[in-house]
């Protein structure tokens, strides 16, 4: 049992490589440009979200205990990328906690409101929680693009290979 904790890990390890393609994904262009996705950390922090969680839910669709590992994995290297921003944007380790806390509470906010619509395929509800989420207006006309991406990066993904998904996850045009 000991062996395995002190064992080198070969090559990259796959929670930080899927969390690495999900905040390019994030951080592609269009989002900002077509989008209209505001170029802030709030914003950003909400697309990292979306993506992290289009590829667990990818994940645990495949049902086994490797995906489920994976799945783990990329969460909670998104956990730790989280706690590492808050310490260089030079918040203390007395708050760290505090404000992890918080982030915490918005990571599985977002979560379980985009999860039901994501496994249903319900643009109408996807798009009211990004207006509420992204864009911080309940109005905003761009959510329903946004959510009818996320719809088609879900069915992208679905349609994908568990092992393709491991290597190079496809994502929707945006």
């Amino acid at each position: 049992m000991l062996k395995n904790l002190f064992k080198p890990r070969s090559g990259p390890r796959v929670g930080d490589d899927l969390y690495a393609r999900a905040v390019a994904q994030a951080r592609n262009p269009a989002f900002y440009t077509r989008l209209h996705v505001a170029d802030r950390i709030d914003a950003r922090f909400e697309l990292y979200t979306l993506h992290v969680l289009l590829l667990v839910l990818r994940l645990r669709d495949e049902n086994t205990a490797q995906a489920s590992d994976a799945a783990q994995a990329v969460f909670d290297v998104y956990v730790s990328a989280l706690d590492h921003a808050l310490r260089e944007e030079g918040v203390g380790d007395v708050s760290v906690g505090k404000k992890m806390r918080k982030l915490g509470e918005a990571v599985y906010g977002r979560m379980n409101a985009y999860e039901t619509p994501l496994r249903s395929a319900d643009a109408a509800v996807l798009a009211e929680a990004m207006a509420r989420n992204v864009y911080a207006d309940a109005q905003a006309e761009h959510a329903a693009a946004l959510a009818d991406y996320a719809l088609a990066s879900r069915a992208a993904l679905a349609g994908q290979d568990f092992k393709a998904v491991l290597a190079t996850p496809a994502w929707a045009e945006v």
